[in-house]
């Protein structure tokens, strides 16, 4: 504990100064830069903003906490410097690292990248004919975003190969996009269809965090996020045809019928809506490897190169020798054959041994293939170990290559101590393994032995009983509860309410990080928090969940009214400062209430 304070107290100390801004802005359209620094500072002197206008700020906010460890007492303190900006022109610029001053030295921020996209043509040609500022265009769009229909245009997926002509075993990534602009979307459902992509070997990439972007596609542009992604490695010659797959959102569509409060009447009250989006199927064309295979042909197809090693080549009878060979590159490193090594006569061989260390990215599965081949040699002499040859098909070069390993001379003296008869035996896979038997024939003795009767349970102690029974009590025991537990888990709306509180959790985690980062964000993520634990809490569909039918649940289950005046109140704020981030007050209130909330509603045990 001592080790881990003072790891957290070094930490601590540590000065971090870091910028943050949008990888993606739309031109004609403010956005946000902010510099944050952890340490109190001064001096503080941002970069030049070259091709970009600087609209406001620098904005200063601070914000500050205290904890005690073991009667020990510790600040930490975050100060940030905030500008509101807009670039002059399309393309990718670079923004300088900024300088501050902390306890004499001076720190340089990151340097940020960021792509600047022409607006949308409707958009850009409706300001043209009003004459219209920027801000007014924005409006504009923003009034007929809110009440245009959900439909193709607004928000549709994209099925993106990375290649549509490849060859048998070359690697293809194949990822779903989503495309939507002028509509909320608030996530996905679990009623997802993926094709079983026939004629493949498939790859499955681990997704982490969905990232959004922003993406000027037809003339609008677009929020995006890769949803699923894959690789796949066509195992036959020909046109393979993959399905289209389908996936289900559910959206947040503004509705003005009902409107019942003043608040709603200005913001309107919004709808879940279930939309099923559909990726389109492709055609990959696939060309046959081209003749002239090497003999003993890997079967890889890709990038690779290759290394070796011997143990020893000076060695005596009954010794074994190792050779090392790693195979490394990119390619469908899985279906890789291991080579083969001609071993001289004299050598006793076993079947090698092979450790795989794989890593599946974007650009394909990577990694080593390490083999280690074991002999033992039986006979004195002097030996030439072949060259071992690895052959597979270089898809940048479009051709066959043929690696091989240095030839090995292994020279083998008798052992002093070696018999005519023994066995050996191993372990694998290094020689100190290898362990010496003795002779190969034992004599049966045939002296004749008494025939002695004793009871048929005489040899079963109490101790053997013991060893006995209570393994078996606990295989019971253990098989009772691991079934219960296969039969919780197969109730799903049981599994996603027990663990409504820590995935709440999470998303309050990210919030907070997002609101030490002055994001807008913040808002989205906090709102997202609130109903998707209802939901989980309640077992009812994010579609089907509205502040009606959560406040009648509540009350069949006897929840207090305090509590559920709070979830409206909530509920509503946050839905207000998603919308209007401006006039929402503190970021940090509006978290407090939310962490509240869940909190009082894990209590209750509804």
């Amino acid at each position: 504990m001592v080790l881990l304070i003072g790891a957290m107290s070094a930490w601590a100390d540590d000065v971090v100064f870091q910028a943050n801004a949008p990888k993606q802005v739309v031109l004609g359209k403010p956005f946000q830069i902010s510099y944050s620094v952890n340490q109190r500072a001064k001096n503080f002197r941002a970069p030049e903003f070259v091709d970009f206008d600087v609209l406001a700020g620098p904005y200063t906010s601070q914000s500050s906490s205290t904890s005690f460890v073991n009667g020990k007492r510790s600040s930490a303190i975050n100060l940030t410097f905030t500008y509101t900006i807009m670039a002059q022109k399309e393309g990718t610029f670079s923004i300088a690292p900024a300088t501050i001053m902390v306890s004499g030295e001076q720190y340089r921020s990151n340097g940020l990248k960021i792509t600047v996209l022409p607006p949308d043509e409707e958009e850009h040609a409706d300001a043209s004919r009003s004459g219209s500022n920027s801000s007014n265009a924005k409006a504009s769009s923003k009034s007929s975003n809110s009440g245009s229909a959900v439909s193709g245009e607004n928000i549709f997926m994209k099925t993106i190969v990375s290649k549509t002509k490849v060859k048998e075993q070359e690697c293809i990534l194949l990822q779903y996009k989503i495309y939507w602009a002028g509509v909320d979307l608030a996530q996905f459902t679990n009623n997802t269809q993926i094709p079983e992509f026939k004629g493949f070997l498939k790859q499955d990439l681990e997704q982490g965090e969905i990232q959004t972007n922003l993406e000027h596609y037809n003339g609008r542009n677009y929020n995006t996020a890769v949803i699923y992604q894959t690789l796949l490695y066509p195992q036959r010659a020909g046109e393979v045809k993959i399905e289209p797959a389908s996936f289900e959102a559910v959206l947040r569509v503004q509705n003005r019928a009902n409107v019942r409060s003043l608040f709603e009447e200005f913001y309107g009250s919004y709808t879940n809506v279930t939309k099923t989006l559909n990726a389109p199927g492709t055609t990959i064309h696939v060309s046959s490897l081209p003749s002239g295979k090497p003999a003993g042909f890997s079967s890889g197809v890709g990038q690779f190169s290759i290394q070796s090693s011997i143990s020893s080549q000076d060695i005596t009878t009954n010794d074994a020798v190792t050779i090392r060979l790693t195979i490394q590159g990119t390619g469908n490193m899985k279906l890789v054959k291991t080579p083969a090594v001609d071993w001289p006569e004299g050598f006793e061989v076993y079947d090698p041994k092979v450790q795989n260390n794989f890593k599946s990215t974007t650009a394909g599965v990577s990694g080593t293939k390490s083999i280690e081949y074991l002999a033992i040699a039986r006979a004195a002499g002097d030996y030439t170990i072949p060259p071992i040859s690895f052959s597979y098909y270089d898809t940048q070069a479009d051709e066959y290559r043929v690696l091989q390993t240095p030839e090995y001379t292994v020279h083998v003296a008798r052992d002093a101590a070696d018999q005519s008869q023994q066995t050996v035996v191993n372990t694998f896979v290094d020689k100190e393994d290898i362990r010496q038997l003795g002779t190969d024939i034992r004599y049966i003795h045939t002296t004749a032995l008494p025939a002695v009767r004793e009871p048929l349970l005489s040899g079963f102690t109490g101790l053997w009983w013991l060893l006995y029974l209570v393994p078996t009590l606990l295989a019971a025991l253990l098989f009772v509860v691991f079934r219960k537990r296969i039969r919780e888990n197969a109730d799903e709306s049981r599994v996603r309410y027990k663990k409504a509180g820590k995935v709440a959790q999470k998303r309050l985690k990210k919030a907070k990080k997002l609101m030490s980062e002055s994001n807008a964000a913040f808002y989205e993520e906090i709102e997202r928090a609130a109903w998707t634990y209802l939901s989980d809490r309640l077992s009812i569909p994010t579609a089907e969940l509205n502040k009606d039918n959560i406040a009648e649940i509540l009350r069949a289950k006897g929840t207090a009214e305090a509590l559920i005046k709070q979830v409206r109140e909530v509920l509503s704020t946050a839905e207000f400062a998603r919308y209007a981030p401006s006039a929402a007050g503190s970021m940090q209130d509006l978290y407090s209430a939310t962490e509240s909330l869940i909190n009082a509603l894990e209590d209750a045990k509804l």
